[in-house]
């Protein structure tokens, strides 16, 4: 069975072959546009190089479709689905698009004109507080095993960030232009789990201050699909990996072999969170694009998760 060149999903039936550069394409990708087909991006490129017009894109985690605030009649559209934004054509994003200068207003994103280090420096402070308040607890202080908060507060952070720098490092391998940014409605969220916690509420707490931004990439396809997986694969990759060395820690240095068991829940939870297929999760455009990868990703995290659950919840050492 034939594969779309462009989003490399199975074809059904006759596949639509493209004259000017020869591939194989399903029919949501069979018009040299919908699969970028260089000959059409030439042209465009030429196009943009003639017209001054500026667009502008929308970035916002709670909706699943947004358009250019304004774009050249017949051009572009673009849609975000909250961790990434997408661009019909990946030619309408400037060569320095994340530049303050650029043209291009980025809604629902805090701060925009400070650097990504600051951004991220921002929100693994936050997380980092929000894990100390989680994993806090007076007692444990008060015996000499104060560090143990510090280490599951840690390992918290970590895995947030080893998630979105999985998306981040996948799209600059296709030379996508990519920053983690502070999301205007992702810091409101963590502003409410920290009061929250702080106040002792009866209440969930979600931690999301930002996200990573790709640009160039559309709803479905094998970029799409790979970036996406990227999150979830770091999570499993390194929940196995604090896992196995829970096992090869010495019972004398109890209760550390407890706690990476602890630490590898935490990126088994995350991991099969976001594998849910809903709203703006990595799941959604995962099951979409590949549903084989897509049940292993969500067996295996899901299957780890309800492992390390029973295994923090039996009270049996490691």
């Amino acid at each position: 069975m034939a594969r779309c060149a462009h989003c490399g999903k199975d074809i059904m039936g006759e596949p639509f072959f493209c004259d000017m550069c020869s591939q194989n394409y399903c029919s949501l990708h069979k018009e040299p546009i919908d699969h970028e087909c260089s000959i059409v991006r030439e042209n465009i490129n030429l196009q943009q190089v003639q017209s001054t017009t500026t667009s502008y894109a929308q970035v916002s985690p709670t909706h699943n479709e947004q358009e250019y605030q304004q774009s050249p009649p017949g051009i572009a559209r673009g849609t975000t689905d909250g961790t990434y934004t997408w661009f019909r054509q990946e030619t309408q994003v400037p060569a320095n698009a994340f530049d303050p200068d650029s043209g291009i207003n980025f809604k629902g994103i805090l701060f925009s004109h400070l650097s990504e280090l600051i951004h991220l420096v921002i929100a693994s402070v936050l997380i980092f507080v929000i894990g100390f308040l989680i994993f806090f607890d007076a007692t444990l202080f008060a015996i000499g095993y104060g560090w143990t908060t510090f280490m599951l507060a840690g390992t918290y952070m970590t895995a947030f960030l080893f998630h979105e720098f999985g998306h981040r490092q996948v799209a600059k391998h296709f030379k996508l232009q990519t920053k983690f940014r502070l999301l205007t409605f992702g810091m409101a969220l963590t502003v409410l789990s920290l009061v929250v916690l702080l106040f002792n509420i009866p209440f969930p707490s979600l931690a999301l201050p930002g996200a990573v931004v790709v640009l160039g990439l559309e709803k479905v396809s094998k970029k799409t699909g790979l970036c996406k997986a990227a999150g979830p694969s770091v999570n499993l990759v390194y929940g196995v990996i604090l896992f196995i060395i829970a096992f090869l820690i010495p019972s004398s240095l109890y209760p550390l072999g407890d706690l990476f068991v602890l630490s590898s829940y935490l990126n088994f939870m995350l991991g099969a969170f976001n594998m849910l297929p809903i709203g703006i999760l990595d799941g959604q455009n995962i099951w979409k694009w590949n549903k084989k990868v897509y049940i292993f990703l969500a067996a295996s995290l899901g299957g780890m998760l309800i492992v390390t659950l029973i295994l923090t919840q039996s009270g049996i050492s490691i």
